[in-house]
């Protein structure tokens, strides 16, 4: 037998092997299967469809609380841009105020009130929707409904006492519409307080200096 026989006979005896060698796998796999019982089966589907049901209550609440704040704060932007609409009053009351050919007089009057009866229906309409203002005078700074502009020293209040409102906030239920915009009290430092007991002394001597003479 020549060697190129030789060669294709080990081939073939290769080829023969890895084919027993994949039955025997597949054999064996069959044996795998076959030993899962029914009651394990039973239990993995149980637990499928135990994971499905728990996926599904996830989606239906999701979906519940999408649609209630849908219906709760659906005009939430609207109700925001439409503080513009109250700011821009403001700042029209305040411009014919300060106008000097309009001060005192019938016409500045009469202007006036027409604007504050639309301001007062459009809070109105606000309040109907639960958009109420937030309040500010004399209140403790919250950093969840205020936010502070500037610091104003006065000795008489607690450090960090709103004593001016520069711009009104709102709320819409229990959301933040916009902070409200506000001056705070601080304590007056000691330089100042210095400079004060100085300036009372040099008075007091002058007074007395005249009072001699």
């Amino acid at each position: 037998m020549d060697k190129k026989n030789i060669n294709k006979a080990d081939n073939e005896n290769q080829v023969l092997k890895e084919n027993d060698t994949d039955k025997d796998k597949n054999i064996n796999n069959e044996d795998n299967k076959e030993k899962i019982s029914p009651e394990d089966k039973l239990k993995e589907l149980e637990d499928k469809l135990v994971r499905a049901y728990a996926e599904m209550e996830n989606q239906r609440r999701r979906y519940e609380k999408e649609k209630d704040d849908a219906f709760e704060y659906g005009g939430f932007s609207f109700a925001k841009e439409s503080l513009n609409l109250l700011d821009n009053l403001d700042r029209s009351k305040a411009s014919l105020e300060n106008d000097e050919k309009l001060k005192d007089s019938e016409f500045l009057k009469k202007i006036l009130d027409h604007l504050n009866i639309i301001k007062k229906d459009m809070i109105s309409i606000f309040k109907k929707n639960n958009i109420e203002q937030i309040e500010t005078k004399n209140k403790k700074l919250d950093p969840n409904f205020h936010q502070a502009m500037l610091e104003i020293e006065d000795d008489d209040k607690e450090p960090g006492t709103i004593v001016q409102e520069v711009q009104t906030g709102y709320m819409m239920k229990d959301r933040l519409l916009r902070p409200a915009l506000v001056a705070v009290s601080k304590k007056t430092s000691k330089s100042e307080k210095k400079n004060e007991i100085d300036k009372n002394g040099e008075k007091n001597q002058e007074n007395n200096g005249k009072t001699n003479l």
